[in-house]
C-alpha cells in the first residue's frame, strides 16, 4: 500500500520507550518528511501520515500539558487548552 511513493512495508516502526508492549499505543515512522502512524494491535489497518513539523509541534503541544484533562475536581483550565 504505497503512500506517495513510500511502501509501508518498507518504514521503520517504532513505538515509545516507556510502552509496555501490551499492544495499547501506537507505532511511528519516520520517511521523507513526513511521520507515518499506525495502531501496534493493527499492523495492517489503516496508516495515518503527517507533515514532520505538524508532528513536532503535536509533541511539542504534548509534552506542555496542552492536552491534559482538566482536574476531576473542577480545577481552573490553562489558556490554549483543550477541554471544557
Amino acid at each position: 500500500m504505497p503512500l506517495n511513493d513510500v511502501k509501508v512495508s518498507d518504514l521503520q516502526w517504532r513505538t515509545a520507550r516507556r510502552s509496555a508492549n501490551n499492544g495499547a499505543c501506537v507505532e511511528v515512522a519516520p520517511a521523507n518528511g513526513q511521520i507515518f502512524i499506525r495502531d501496534s494491535k493493527d499492523q495492517n489497518g489503516p496508516v495515518v501520515r503527517h507533515a514532520g513539523c505538524s508532528w513536532r509541534m503535536f509533541i511539542a503541544d504534548v509534552k506542555t500539558g496542552r492536552f491534559d484533562p482538566d482536574d476531576l475536581g473542577g480545577g481552573t483550565s490553562r489558556p490554549g487548552r483543550i477541554g471544557r
